[in-house]
């Protein structure tokens, strides 16, 4: 009986991990990822190695959220997270470590293009099109793998080196 329910958390946990956290690429194979040509407006022009560079930063940056809920370590985020972004994964793995699991993300492709570019250079937002697994982990068995699909709209902005995500909402499909 105690299972159940607690199967019920575990399931509830998964759901809101799927919005909150980044799915992210674990082991050595790589997602496919496409980068759509940048669709902006505005008065300000994208340069191509501002683009790249952002594209670049964000594709690291999952990496690090996949190290980061595998290993149930919040410290992994703060090369690439700041604000609401890191927030919300530092909370996401607090609730991993009350339950006592651990998630594990395997992608399979990302679609990116870059939709907005701040007049002032100080934010960039992509779209990105992702297909993914997500394995929730006990005690080093696995207990669920779950395929999805999700649209993830991501604020970054510039700090002295990288660009930095500070803003990250998934949109399940």
């Amino acid at each position: 009986m105690k299972f159940i329910g607690r199967s019920k958390d575990l399931k509830r946990l998964a759901a809101v991990l799927l919005v909150i956290a980044t799915p992210l690429a674990f082991g050595a194979d790589q997602p496919s990822v496409q980068v759509k040509p940048p669709d902006v407006h505005g008065p300000r022009p994208l340069a191509q190695q501002t683009a790249e560079a952002a594209v670049r930063d964000y594709l690291e940056s999952w990496q690090e959220m996949k190290s980061a809920l595998d290993q149930n370590r919040a410290s992994l985020l703060n090369r690439d997270f700041e604000g609401e972004a890191k927030d919300k994964l530092s909370a996401a793995i607090s609730g991993q470590i009350k339950a006592g699991i651990h998630t594990k993300y395997v992608d399979r492709s990302h679609n990116i293009q870059i939709v907005f570019y701040s007049p002032e250079g100080l934010s960039i937002q992509l779209v990105d099109n992702v297909e993914y697994d997500q394995q929730i982990f006990q005690n080093g068995k696995l207990l669920v793998t779950q395929p999805a699909r999700a649209r993830y709209v991501v604020v970054m902005t510039p700090s002295q080196v990288r660009w930095r995500v500070r803003i990250m909402q998934a949109q399940p499909e």
